[in-house]
């Protein structure tokens, strides 16, 4: 299962019933979200690229084999204060090989993927519906500036080439998305939390990025673009947006925000914490509902604490 969750944490979770003992179930689903699932991927490269232009093929291994390392010495501790008990030997009874027919293939495949929406299905759609609803409304926000009214002034400028004009009107629908998604209920809610992410290094946007990833965590990059106003498909914009951006406010005020320190703790942050909602759902039928919500805060507590050190400890020196 543990080598599954480097695919997708949630049939990993599901093929821990191969596993007969049930403390050895429940702990192998409370340290599979350590295995740093494809969703993840992008967010690794995204910074990576930006920050670690050097050797980046080592910092991607590194924060890799940090979460397994995370996910060791946590099962060995849960082992000896929550899941004490008799070593059970590994037995696996392998089936008869027989050469698949397309039948029984096309039956099982319909059969998994049915199971797979009507459990998880039904949890991602109602959590993906929050998020874009708190990132949408309120519908009238008073913006700084009249992006509509410049816009149609821009159309009609005939002194500008089209191209310096299309970039422009871009440049300006990036800006309002980007205050619209600051004064939506999850910019609110990104601002609201800020005090709890400063110590960490982070900004508001990295904590509403944050927030957007409990469903998916491939949105945190989605969200980012919007944030720091650079296209979602053009990567090399948003990379320098990433290297562009500074604090405006606070003790870190005109500092660079994403540091080498900052980013390596955020990536670690993204690795840790919360795992997404469909993990949760699996590991609620797999286990139970208290599992779940214990997985969700102890794993986000982890995450915070692991952050917090590195930005203090790496800010020493």
């Amino acid at each position: 299962p543990l080598v599954m969750g480097f695919g997708c944490n949630v049939p990993a979770i599901m093929a821990t019933r191969t596993l007969e003992n049930r403390k050895d179930r429940i702990l192998t689903m409370l340290i599979t979200p350590f295995m740093s699932c494809s969703a993840r991927l992008p967010v690794y490269v995204l910074i990576i690229s930006a920050i670690f232009p050097d050797n980046q093929g080592f910092y991607l291994f590194l924060i890799y084999m940090i979460g397994i390392v995370i996910a060791v010495v946590t099962a060995l501790i849960m082992k000896r204060i929550a899941f004490q008990g008799k070593e059970v030997p590994f037995v696996m009874e392998l089936p008869p090989y027989r050469i698949p027919t397309i039948k029984n293939t096309t039956m099982h495949m319909w059969h998994r993927s049915q199971q797979y929406l009507k459990k998880m299905g039904s949890v991602i759609l109602v959590a993906s519906i929050i998020i874009w609803a708190m990132g949408y409304f309120p519908q009238n926000i008073e913006f700084t500036r009249d992006y509509d009214a410049e816009i149609e002034k821009l159309k009609t400028d005939v002194s500008l080439s089209t191209e310096k004009k299309a970039t422009l009107i871009h440049s300006y629908e990036l800006q309002k998305e980007s205050e619209r998604q600051e004064k939506s209920y999850i910019g609110k809610l990104g601002h609201a939390i800020e005090p709890v992410i400063r110590p960490l290094g982070f900004d508001w946007k990295m904590g509403v990025s944050i927030l957007t990833g409990l469903a998916a965590k491939e949105i945190v990059v989605s969200t980012m673009a919007v944030l720091y106003q650079a296209d979602a498909d053009d990567s090399q914009t948003l990379k320098n947006k990433l290297t562009e951006q500074k604090h405006a406010t606070g003790a870190l005020k005109g500092q660079q925000v994403f540091t080498p320190l900052v980013s390596f703790a955020f990536m670690l942050f993204v690795l840790i914490y919360f795992p997404c909602v469909a993990v949760l759902a699996a590991i609620r039928k797999e286990a139970s509902t208290g599992w779940a919500v214990f997985t969700m805060f102890y794993t986000t507590a982890l995450a915070w604490l692991a952050a917090f050190l590195t930005y203090q400890i790496g800010s020493l020196f």
